[in-house]
């Protein structure tokens, strides 16, 4: 599997927190052994497509939970494991899945030793790579195998059989790329409404529905139709999948209040709050704030990436 996923920083054994050993690396040890992440930002003409490709790997048995995110391209290069999804389902993941946008916490149980290498897929991308309605796949997964979905399995075998990271990551962003040349030009109306629409999501702290509406010149429900369609949710799920994902960052990184947060993000009231982090991040803002897990703050951690991925990707 090469050097990278299964070795851990030279004198950081034991520590707890992230270990850069490099712009783009991290470790975290904690209680289930070694937990590294590392990321790779796409090449600059599928940063409209994609986000961050990141390797995962883990020493031993692994359960964590995951935020809710954009869609999912991910290879099990090493390991087995399965997805627990908001609504009680349990997916065992098969070597090549593709998982829709989720709009809750999503819990993984690794039977590691496990590597992953996974991509982040836009809304455009998900356009482009003609994956069907995002809505039909959300909080769920396929079978990344299956023609239907781009057939992954020849990626796969050939990404098993290199032995450093940076060559995974530069296989798979040239499958990527050849598929996307390859696919029908999108139409500039479809670019421009998701231009706007993240613009929306992420230009304001708590994103008003009035304000999208007049921005698109849509109606509510046409709004809802198309947000459905590529983004996998109406846009009142996603103004508050994102109001979230941007507190939670804020308690983790910036080290700010959740009090604060609560009072500044136009929520209820604590209760509120509390809910609202604990359904789309699986965790409370008081464990964000005191005893975060280590896939939180690593996936957290893809900030640092800066302008080198799309600011979607940063923020989910």
């Amino acid at each position: 599997m090469g050097a990278y996923p299964d070795s851990t920083p030279e004198g950081d054994e034991g520590r707890v927190g992230p270990v850069a050993d490099g712009p783009t690396s991290f470790s975290i040890n904690g209680a289930q052994g070694s937990v590294r992440l590392r990321y790779f930002a796409p090449p600059d003409h599928l940063r409209d497509y994609f986000g961050s490709l990141y390797v995962f790997a883990v020493d031993g048995p692994c359960a964590d939970v995951t935020r809710a995110d954009v869609a999912q391209l991910r290879l099990l290069l090493k390991g087995a494991g399965r997805y627990r999804f908001q609504d009680g389902s349990v997916h065992e993941a098969s070597d090549a899945i593709l998982l829709g946008p989720t709009t809750g916490a999503t819990r993984f149980e690794l039977d590691g030793p496990a590597c992953v290498i996974g991509v982040s897929v836009l809304p455009a991308g998900w356009a482009m790579l003609n994956y069907g309605p995002a809505d039909a796949l959300a909080d769920t997964m396929r079978d990344a195998g299956d023609p239907q979905y781009g057939d992954l399995s020849a990626l796969l075998r050939e990404v098993r059989m290199l032995a450093d990271p940076q060559a995974m990551a530069v296989r798979v962003w040239a499958v990527l790329s050849a598929r996307i040349e390859q696919a029908r030009p999108m139409r500039d109306s479809l670019r421009q409404f998701m231009a706007v629409v993240d613009a929306w999501l992420l230009g304001e702290g708590s994103p008003r529905i009035e304000a999208l509406v007049a921005a698109t010149g849509l109606s509510a429900r046409q709004l809802a139709r198309h947000t459905n369609l590529h983004y996998g949710a109406p846009p009142k799920l996603l103004a508050r999948k994102y109001r979230a994902l941007r507190c939670s960052a804020r308690i983790v990184l910036d080290g700010a209040s959740w009090q604060t947060l609560c009072e500044e993000g136009g929520f209820y009231d604590q209760s509120h709050f509390i809910r609202e982090i604990k359904h789309f991040i699986g965790l409370t803002p008081q464990q964000l704030q005191m005893e975060p897990t280590a896939v939180a703050q690593l996936t957290l951690l893809r900030r640092s990436l800066g302008s080198d991925i799309a600011l979607l990707n940063r923020l989910s």
